[in-house]
């Protein structure tokens, strides 16, 4: 089979029904979603048709199929200003065959590798500390992200890894960059708001497969998540 990703889509909150109740449709068991908020500036919020910035990201394991991603793209408008935005993330594993049979229903499509020109950046950083971590990320060219409240466990042991206190209550900040611009933009992140500052943030990046909601986008204006 052509294998398994982590089908990350991020669209307004009034929204979030409905993209849950397609992908269910499609036989996918399993959606997760999560409240987020958009990080994005005025500009960008024009830029996209977006007038809110209260988001609903919805997480889900799916065969590795550009069909689906494709069928999303046209049944959820995707390619509409505004509608959302849908990235795939590869899987490495499912533990245990009656897991995996139930997570993925249906045989995913052989595919030929693609060129990976976006990378998913999440940084965990302080709640309360978002706008330190997008001010940083701007500054290395980064569009927007979208933040999901979180909170932390294991804080005695990083403390004995960074040797300072670790806050429990967390923000996600998820961040869609191009790949040229991953590594600054990480680096911006560490720089400005990393463990050594306030909002004391972790940053690493996953490698998207594909992606869908960019295509109306000229690349002067970079995509938020």
């Amino acid at each position: 089979m052509g294998g398994a990703v982590l089908m990350i889509t991020i669209t307004d909150r009034s929204r979030g029904g409905e993209f849950a109740a397609w992908f269910q449709s499609q036989g996918i068991p399993l959606v997760l979603a999560a409240p987020g908020r958009g990080t994005a500036t005025t500009e960008i919020l024009d830029c996209l048709g977006l007038e809110a910035t209260e988001k609903a990201v919805l997480m889900l394991a799916a065969p590795n199929s550009r069909r689906l991603v494709r069928r999303a793209e046209r049944d959820l408008w995707l390619d509409v200003p505004g509608r959302g935005i849908l990235m795939t993330v590869p899987i490495a594993s499912i533990g245990g065959a009656r897991a995996r049979d139930y997570l993925l229903p249906q045989e995913g499509e052989e595919s030929m590798e693609q060129e990976r020109t976006h990378e998913l950046i999440i940084v965990i950083t302080n709640r309360g500390r978002t706008d330190q971590v997008m001010n940083a990320a701007r500054s290395a060219g980064a569009g927007g992200g979208t933040s999901v409240h979180a909170k932390g466990t294991g804080t005695e042991l990083a403390k004995k890894f960074f040797g300072v206190s670790i806050a429990a209550e967390k923000e996600l900040v998820f961040i869609l960059a191009e790949a040229e611009k991953r590594r600054p933009i990480m680096k911006a992140v560490m720089d400005q708001a990393g463990m050594q500052t306030e909002a004391q943030s972790l940053v690493f990046s996953l490698p998207v497969t594909d992606i869908a909601g960019l295509r109306r986008l000229d690349l002067e204006h970079p995509p938020q998540a």
